[in-house]
């Protein structure tokens, strides 16, 4: 007869504790396979992003950091002689320069015009295009097309457009009778800005309006029904469900228009060289000019911090002001 009286922890045979603990091992080291595993996703993850980072270290951080060191220097893009610290001459010399104070009045001006025109504008194209009626998606795809199409390109034929003998006063011409005398647009101080101006608003309301549309369709169409219950006019519709809607969109809007507003430089590169009489010439465009053309590196990169504490400046107050109050 087999005894089944249990032994004493301390009288236990060797055989059977040596079972025991290798009966544990499996457990623990089941714990350890997530902390493996975990650490092999990471370092995949850290070579599928290492690549953009470098990409992005070489050609975003170390530009913006060269820039703000040669702000404060007189480099030169082709020089024999090593650049030297001068302070804040450039930004001394910069803010006695009438091209510097006309470049950000151009800037503003084509700011305070193109921001709320084209956001409205991209707005209707929106409310138009998302209505359930059929062609919906042929007018989205016309309206876009400009978006997806060169600025170069775009530039260039609108430059043809506004010659002296181009499409626009040929038309004005037939349309008038006669009447109308043609105007060199784009060689005119008083509307060469203007002429860059509806440029711009038709080359890029079609983004913004695929950006208002996306918001439309995150409204519920719960709110949209209980609106007609109640008997809500259109103009109600659109005040009370529409536009409190559209909160974080309007924001996003607002401040990408502004800051593509601020940052104009390829239609006037290709269209008018900062001319006639500087009536076009912007902020970027004189930094550019300045650093390749003129060869200041140091006084081009005054102009580029001037810039960018611009940008961030109206950026930071747009966001206050369109913030969500609690």
């Amino acid at each position: 007869m087999v005894s089944t009286t249990p032994l004493a922890p301390g009288n236990e045979p060797a055989a059977l504790t040596t079972t025991r603990r290798k009966s544990a091992r499996p457990f623990a080291g089941g714990q350890r396979r997530p902390t493996s595993a975990r650490s092999r996703e990471s370092r995949t993850a850290a070579w599928m992003v290492g690549p953009a980072g470098i990409l992005l270290f070489l050609f975003l951080v170390v530009p913006v950091v060269l820039a703000f060191i040669l702000a404060f220097t007189n480099a030169r893009l082709i020089s024999p002689r090593p650049a030297e610290f001068i302070g804040f001459d450039n930004f001394t010399n910069l803010f006695t320069d009438s091209v510097f104070w006309a470049s950000l009045r151009n800037n503003v001006v084509f700011a305070l015009v193109i921001v709320p025109v084209q956001a409205g504008f991209g707005l209707v194209l929106a409310l138009l295009v998302n209505a359930k009626v059929r062609g919906t998606n042929f007018f989205r795809t016309v309206y876009f097309v400009p978006v997806v199409t060169s600025i170069v390109v775009i530039s260039l034929l609108w430059k043809f457009l506004y010659q002296l003998d181009g499409l626009l006063n040929q038309m004005l011409v037939r349309v008038t009778f006669g009447h109308f005398t043609p105007i060199d647009w784009l060689n005119n101080p008083s509307t060469a800005l203007p002429a860059i101006m509806v440029m711009s608003v038709w080359q890029g309301v079609g983004f913004h309006m695929i950006i208002w549309l996306a918001g439309l369709q995150t409204i519920p169409a719960d709110l949209y029904e209980a609106g007609d219950l109640d008997g809500a006019s259109g103009w109600q519709r659109f005040r009370y469900i529409t536009w409190p809607g559209l909160r974080a969109t309007r924001t996003f809007i607002l401040i990408t228009i502004t800051i593509s507003a601020l940052s104009l430089f390829s239609q006037i590169s290709v269209m008018t060289q900062g001319g006639p009489l500087d009536s076009t010439t912007t902020l970027v465009f004189m930094a550019v000019r300045s650093g390749y053309k003129q060869l200041a590196t140091g006084y081009a990169s005054a102009i580029s911090l001037i810039f960018f504490v611009l940008v961030l400046t109206v950026a930071a107050i747009q966001r206050f002001l369109t913030r969500e109050k609690v």
